[in-house]
């Protein structure tokens, strides 16, 4: 497998469900500006929508969206346990945490990035992931993970989009719940080596 990605942007999270996993794939680092791979391909050849993530499997199939492609990764290793079973209420339950995190916080940061929006709007953008942490903190106040005891894809989805907090000056310490997940998934090996690989990749661009 091949799995493209970019620093700093949400491939992290797949990167990181890979290596939880244990899974065999490689890393190809795409340009977003210029929509090109590592190696001067195309990138819109791989996915027409031209960003990260998109996994490439070994016959050559595709899959793009970052939920979607967690998903199909954790069901290759059931016994895993970072996705239940297919059919299961707490599968739905799963979707619903991912719908949430890319509808109600990632997409929310996007208006953030853009350097064009004045001010009021990215403090009213603020506001908004304000009341939507202290949503999920309230959750993390009585369990470690979002779906429950166990670390899940939601996890690492979640995870990968507080790294944005930082660009923004959003202190996650306001939720003490949220400060020590980050804390928590941080130290798992796993996901320390998926940020650090990125971060050397982002160096040497």
């Amino acid at each position: 497998m091949k799995l493209y990605f970019a620093p700093g942007t949400c491939s992290l999270s797949p990167h990181i469900v890979l290596r939880e996993l244990g899974l065999a794939f490689d890393l190809v680092k795409v340009d977003l500006a210029t929509k090109t791979s590592a190696d001067g391909a195309d990138f819109t050849a791989i996915n027409p929508k031209g960003y990260v993530p998109a996994l490439q499997l070994d016959d050559g199939r595709v899959l793009t969206e970052g939920p979607a492609i967690v998903q199909y990764l954790a069901d290759l290793k059931p016994a895993s346990g970072l996705a239940p079973a297919n059919g299961t209420f707490e599968r739905y339950q799963l979707q619903e945490w991912l719908n949430f995190i890319s509808t109600e916080i990632h997409k929310q940061f996007s208006p953030l990035f853009n350097a064009a929006n004045p001010d009021s709007v990215k403090e009213a953008q603020k506001k908004k992931l304000a009341q939507r942490f202290q949503e999920i903190a309230r959750t993390l106040e009585k369990q470690d993970f979002l779906t429950g005891p166990t670390f899940s894809v939601a996890d690492a989805y979640f995870f990968t989009v507080l790294q944005w907090s930082k660009f923004f000056q959003i202190d996650l310490n306001q939720w003490p719940a949220i400060a020590r997940f980050v804390e928590r998934v941080g130290a798992r090996p796993a996901v320390a080596a998926a940020v650090l690989e990125e971060a050397q990749a982002k160096k040497a661009a």
